[in-house]
């Protein structure tokens, strides 16, 4: 089916086309939004301070600008995220959290409202921080308890408004809500980044920005195919009786090559852009020693460094190996599986199997760890060997974008798939 007859189903579906319209008018709601200012703070000295800042920048992209402008929702879904990462490592120590997420809708929902609690407090909590590295950078002068309590509290009602929009579109929408805001903040960012790029390459370094282009693509199509890619593992079922005869049931387990997906890298940049942030804040210390340590120390970890992108590398090598082993269980399988009479041929049911499925699953996490490292490390690489400064190709921002545009994509297949066996039925 060709593109243009792909949007003219779309577009004949009335349920899926008020979705659509929906989720446009939500976006748009939240595009003016994040451009209203708060106020009490002093614009030039934040943009002084993000241009010299790789983790407030990075922050930045995720928030979509909102927090370089320091909008009402200047901390984006930032908190939020944080609260599920949190919910889903709790999982791995409290059964009873994995099982709520798993047995219903009415557990996951319950999930779900506990997640929006922990965002309250971890919003106020970032809020605080953030004032006070505004006020350490002299962005913000000291407020008094009024005018402090009203910036926390624009803060905390940014993301909480920020919140309740991503559940609109789950629930009226297409696609995972709070995945789709997160697209349109780093999709709304690539004009400025791409200006920003043009501007500093200018025209004695067009070469470089084809390579560029020409390298941004080929990222694409590989975490893309990294994405879809899936080991296939084959089972069997015990014989059954159907239509008079012994059948044996067949099926396959899939395993993905990312099943961590861009969490290894949100862990990987907060750690590795920690000392340049300490060394920050020690910079205001008086004491000539701690000034030159602070110094040294945000020297090694410059974005760029060797020793920057080797730790940040290896960051991301080791969380996605741990994330993995958070979110994929070979003894919990392996289990379902002996209870309903599967087996991999030619492994035996039991242990033998959950040993078979880890060593599957340690040799993929292998390949998708490194290819994670790299995608994490090549924005770094690319801004060292083109000396484009202003270069800021996110392999974390990438990774999203591709994920919910493959997710809204399946979503949106789904239903035009349903409609034609509705019309087949009708």
């Amino acid at each position: 089916m060709n593109v243009a007859g792909t949007l003219r189903n779309i577009w004949e579906e009335k349920n899926l086309r008020r979705k659509i319209l929906v989720t446009l008018v939500i976006l748009l709601v939240f595009r003016f939004i994040s451009h209203i200012p708060a106020a009490g703070i002093d614009l030039l000295a934040l943009r002084r301070l993000f241009a010299g800042s790789p983790l407030l920048s990075l922050l930045d992209v995720f928030s979509g600008g909102t927090l370089a402008n320091f909008s009402v929702m200047a901390l984006g879904l930032n908190p939020y995220i944080n609260a599920s990462i949190i919910f889903q490592l709790l999982g791995v120590v409290f059964p009873q959290i994995e099982e709520m997420a798993r047995e219903s809708e009415a557990g996951r929902e319950k999930l779900n409202q506990y997640t929006r609690w922990l965002t309250v407090p971890l919003s106020a909590m970032q809020a605080v921080g953030v004032y006070l590295l505004l006020r350490g950078q002299g962005v913000v002068g000291n407020l008094g308890p009024l005018s402090l309590l009203a910036l926390l509290l624009t803060m905390v009602t940014g993301t909480i408004l920020a919140m309740w929009l991503g559940e609109l579109i789950s629930e009226y929408g297409v696609g995972n809500g709070i995945s789709v805001l997160i697209f349109a903040a780093i999709i709304g960012r690539l004009p400025v980044v791409l200006s920003q790029t043009a501007v500093t390459a200018g025209g004695g370094e067009l070469v470089s920005l084809a390579v560029i282009g020409l390298l941004a693509v080929a990222v694409i199509l590989a975490v893309v195919a990294v994405n879809e890619a899936v080991r296939e593992i084959p089972v069997q079922y015990a014989r059954r009786a159907r239509g008079g005869e012994q059948v044996a049931a067949r099926s396959h387990l899939p395993i993905r090559l990312n099943q961590a997906g861009v969490i290894p890298i949100i862990f990987a940049v907060s750690l590795v852009l920690l000392p340049s942030m300490v060394s920050q804040f020690l910079s205001g210390v008086g004491n000539a020693t701690v000034v030159e340590w602070a110094q040294r120390i945000s020297g090694y970890f410059r974005p760029g460094s060797l020793v920057y992108s080797g730790v940040y590398f290896l960051l991301v090598v080791g969380f996605t190996f741990f994330y993995t082993t958070v979110v994929f269980n070979p003894e919990k399988i392996a289990d379902d599986l002996k209870k309903q009479g599967g087996f991999v041929p030619g492994i035996r049911p039991g242990m033998a199997t959950q040993e078979y499925l880890s060593y599957v699953s340690s040799r993929i996490t292998v390949v998708g760890a490194v290819f994670l490292g790299l995608v994490a490390v090549l924005p770094s690489l690319m801004q060292e060997a083109t000396e484009i400064a202003a270069l800021a190709l996110g392999g974390t921002g990438v990774l999203i974008v591709v994920s919910v545009i493959l997710e809204t994509a399946k979503q949106v297949e789904a239903q035009l798939v349903m409609r034609s066996y509705e019309r087949f039925l009708g």
